[in-house]
């Protein structure tokens, strides 16, 4: 506890009755200062530190000149077109023959990656196993924030092979 030392100096001289020669109190605050360095100890021993969350991106190897373009599988290909006002445009194939006519899907559970379960599926059992490309084309209209929530989508979906890409004239159209 603190102790509220009250000690008085011894002068030798006679002072005047009544006024007494009080020392100021001096208190210990020993035990205040171990209390706050225990706590400081504890809460630094006992608190976690926030890891950051990254994505891990394959990228090319620019010391090897790629000569020709890498061709994709149609059958395999699912195209993400990101559009202005929180909107996503699929479809499936090339650009310049889709399989199904570009439909819009929602962000979420039931929307998104419900889809890319599907496709999932039904593309590795049409391919003999063959995983599923996403190819995610953002508009100049979409926002930063709609990229990284597809980015999740398709981590959640457990899909291999993604890639971001620039969108194409002809894709503009479809939104």
């Amino acid at each position: 506890m603190a102790e509220l030392n009250n000690a008085q100096k011894q002068t030798g001289k006679k002072g005047r009755r009544g006024i007494r020669n009080n020392g100021t109190p001096k208190v210990d605050l020993t035990a205040m200062v171990d209390l706050a360095f225990l706590l400081i100890t504890f809460f630094m021993l006992t608190t976690s530190l926030n890891t950051p969350n990254s994505l891990a991106v394959a990228m090319p190897d620019k010391t090897s000149p790629i000569s020709k373009p890498i061709l994709l599988s149609e059958d395999r290909t699912i195209n993400l077109l990101l559009g202005g006002n929180n909107e996503i445009t699929y479809y499936k194939g090339a650009e310049s023959d889709p399989k199904e006519t570009p439909r819009k899907v929602s962000f979420g559970k039931f929307g998104l990656r419900e889809l890319l379960m599907n496709s999932k599926t039904t593309i590795s059992k049409s391919t003999n196993g063959q995983e599923m490309i996403v190819l995610i084309k953002p508009s100049d209209e979409s926002v930063t924030k709609n990229l990284v929530d597809v980015l999740d989508e398709v981590q959640k979906a457990d899909v291999k092979r993604f890639m971001i890409t620039k969108i194409s004239q002809v894709e503009r159209e479809m939104l």
